[in-house]
């Protein structure tokens, strides 16, 4: 009985170190992303994505009518190294929420905004991540944008 005990125990703990490993890994996948998102830097951007990642944001026009826009992924990086250097910007992650299940994850990120001191808007960033060859990759985008943030 008891070396059943003990085998159960070990494999509980096992489990959930592997767990939370996965999801260390994933969380630090989305961290190195915004750590070049940040920096401007698109060399470390892109060790964070998969060469088929779409990124879309949905927001409203001017009328207050929901929109999705799709973005390709080039033309987002552009935008973000081409930010003027005197001017500065963050993205603050106010948590993280991370699914798995096996080679797929999922991971809810509610932001804050800020460009050059001022706030800019709020909402949520909705990451899918795919593990390839080992490493954890972006295949999917989405966010919201909204400027009231209650």
């Amino acid at each position: 009985m008891k070396t059943f005990c003990f085998c159960t125990i070990l494999m509980i703990s096992t489990f959930s170190f592997s767990q939370t490993s996965e999801t260390d890994t994933v969380k630090s996948t989305i961290e190195q992303f915004f750590e070049g998102f940040h920096k401007q830097d698109s060399t470390l951007i892109l060790k964070t994505i998969h060469n088929a990642i779409k990124i879309q944001s949905i927001g409203n026009t001017k009328e207050g009518k929901p929109v999705l826009n799709t973005l390709e992924f080039a033309i987002f990086l552009n935008a973000i190294v081409s930010i003027p250097k005197g001017k500065s910007f963050k993205e603050e992650i106010l948590e993280y929420k991370i699914q798995l299940d096996g080679n797929m994850a999922h991971v809810w990120t509610p932001y804050k905004f800020w460009y050059d001191g001022n706030f800019s808007h709020c909402g949520v960033n909705s990451f899918q991540l795919f593990k390839e060859d080992g490493q954890w990759k972006i295949v999917y985008l989405i966010d919201t944008r909204r400027s009231d943030c209650t």
